[in-house]
């Protein structure tokens, strides 16, 4: 059986989440995404059985592919880079984390008008400043808040970050917090902004201790993907 140990793999990482959520005195629920990507269609089908209920996936093609492939009704996430000629391909999605720039955004906005229905949304936001990493800059947020009123097609329901890979605690939590911030600017600005999706397998119980409500996990759960 494919993925026989993650249920005692999930199960240790629920009581890590919850230790932390403690610790951070937050308040808030955190929700296990989990990280699909090349694994097969057997891995989606695994985290359901195990009690998961949210799958994320980087590529579009990948994750559309999969869908057909899979029997459960998961909620399936868009968590990678997305560009703007592939939003039409995003009606099977339940949350798109990976918004960032103003013309995705507009590019997100127009599909959700044409198709009738909002598209759900994260801004994803570069905090820590890598160049090899996509989103807004915190500096400069404002406006966009605001003009994100404005794109009828939309609903943006938080924030989306990564941070650097193998930082120092302190750096994690400085990109963290950076990242709360920028949630608490888009609910000050009047936007539906609760969601807080940041913290992979290796900072994921320092990001919830830093307020994450959405943690995107694949190898602390799944184990480590063939080369």
């Amino acid at each position: 059986m494919p993925f026989q140990d993650l249920p005692a793999r999930l199960a240790g990482v629920r009581e890590t989440i919850e230790r932390a959520r403690q610790r951070g005195g937050h308040g808030q629920s955190v929700a296990i995404v989990a990280v699909t990507k090349t694994y097969g269609p057997e891995a989606p089908t695994a985290a359901w059985e195990a009690g998961l209920r949210d799958v994320g996936e980087n590529r579009i093609q990948e994750a559309i592919e999969k869908m057909a492939r899979v029997a459960m009704p998961v909620r399936w996430h868009m968590i990678g880079h997305l560009q703007r000629n592939k939003v039409k391909q995003l009606d099977g999605f339940h949350l798109v984390h990976s918004m960032d720039s103003p013309r995705l955004a507009d590019a997100l906005s127009a599909q959700g008008v044409a198709r009738g229905r909002p598209m759900d949304v994260l801004v994803q936001v570069n905090v820590s400043g890598e160049g090899t990493k996509g989103g807004y800059e915190p500096i400069g947020l404002d406006r966009e808040t605001e003009r994100l009123h404005a794109l009828p097609g939309l609903v943006v329901h938080g924030v989306m970050t990564m941070a650097p890979l193998g930082a120092s605690e302190a750096t994690l939590r400085d990109v963290f917090r950076g990242a709360r911030r920028c949630g608490e600017q888009l609910r000050a600005a009047g936007h539906p902004a609760t969601e807080l999706s940041m913290g992979m397998s290796g900072d994921y119980e320092i990001a919830v201790e830093e307020g994450a409500t959405l943690v995107r996990l694949g190898t602390i759960l799944f184990g480590e993907r063939a080369a």
